[in-house]
């Protein structure tokens, strides 16, 4: 079968086109013949070596955590009802830039009839850690929430969750296009990150006395000025670094000004788990409740391509390859 192979640790040239064998479905596996597979930063970091010291993975390998398609194939001690369901799952850090992938039984969402296949791939990620973050933060009807990052994949999806809450929603992100974006999903006020003096613009828009919860998905310089937003007594969600790291918080201040802190270890999911939220962010696609952003598809032999768009931070929401 064809993968996208990451020969080396290294820029998008190192993920070129390969041949695999085809796996087999294990004791409470199944086989899927994917359709659409999802793509995330922290993919293409872990492609560069960036994250070597966090994340088990050497080369060669083939990238990907999240898929899309149909079962062709179960185990033993799995329902054969699944064979021919269009579902999405999660398979963890690598295997998913394939044709084919094994899947445990458990990490599968059923795909609902009005939902395609690469909106289900553009959900299995981000949809699932939106929703747990949403969860994990608690946020209540009234409350000021700050997203940082608000364009991308994950972010639109916050937005979008966060207003269903009943939030009031403070959106960052750089540009025109991008910005726009966010307010047209929803979010109340919409701050320029290309701006200098967007964290004053941001504390204006949030009527002067910070955020009760900030959803931060870029982390570094940014994240810390959002951590400065965050009101006391409020919660401060740090879930994603395309800037390289974390917000450099101080927890002692942060202990000091009883702002309660959550990270990706707060996020962490069984496979049952994770199937759950993922089953709950398909059924918001089906109502239309949720909408994902797919910036571009590029087909399977193309990942390097896909990474490209992904890493030149031009592309509007998400990347998803197709099969």
């Amino acid at each position: 079968m064809r993968v996208a192979q990451a020969i080396e640790f290294g820029g998008p040239e190192v993920l070129v086109p390969a041949e695999a064998p085809a796996p087999e479905a294990g004791p409470g596996q199944v086989v899927l013949d994917v359709a659409a597979i999802d793509t995330i930063f922290v993919e293409t970091q872990i492609r560069s070596g960036q994250w070597e010291d966090y994340f088990p993975v050497r080369p060669p390998y083939v990238p990907g955590g999240g898929v899309a398609g149909t079962v062709r194939a179960v185990g033993a001690g799995v329902d054969e009802a699944w064979l021919g369901r269009r579902v999405a799952a999660s398979t963890g850090f690598t295997g998913g830039y394939a044709e084919q992938v094994a899947a445990a039984a458990e990490a599968l969402a059923p795909v609902p009839d009005g939902v395609s296949l690469t909106e289900a791939a553009a959900v299995i990620h981000d949809g699932v850690t939106a929703t747990a973050v949403i969860d994990a933060t608690g946020i209540k009807p009234g409350e000021r929430v700050l997203i940082t990052g608000a364009s991308g994949g994950m972010g639109t999806l916050l937005v979008q969750l966060a207003k269903a809450e009943g939030a009031y929603v403070v959106g960052v992100a750089r540009g025109e296009r991008k910005t726009a974006l966010v307010r047209d999903f929803g979010a109340d006020a919409v701050v320029d990150a290309a701006s200098p003096d967007w964290p004053e613009r941001a504390r204006e828009a949030l009527g002067g006395t910070g955020a009760d919860v900030v959803l931060d998905g870029v982390g570094g310089d940014v994240g810390l000025a959002a951590f400065a937003l965050t009101a006391d007594g409020g919660r401060f969600s740090a879930h994603g670094a395309p800037t390289g790291d974390f917000a450099p918080v101080d927890p002692r201040e942060a202990e000091h000004r009883a702002v309660r802190l959550l990270g990706i270890a707060d996020l962490q999911l069984s496979a049952a788990a994770h199937a759950e939220m993922a089953t709950r962010a398909l059924a918001a696609l089906e109502t239309g409740a949720l909408r994902p952003v797919i910036g571009a598809t590029f087909p399977l032999e193309r990942a390097s391509d896909a990474h490209v768009a992904i890493e030149s931070r031009q592309l509007v929401g998400k990347v998803v390859l197709t099969v």
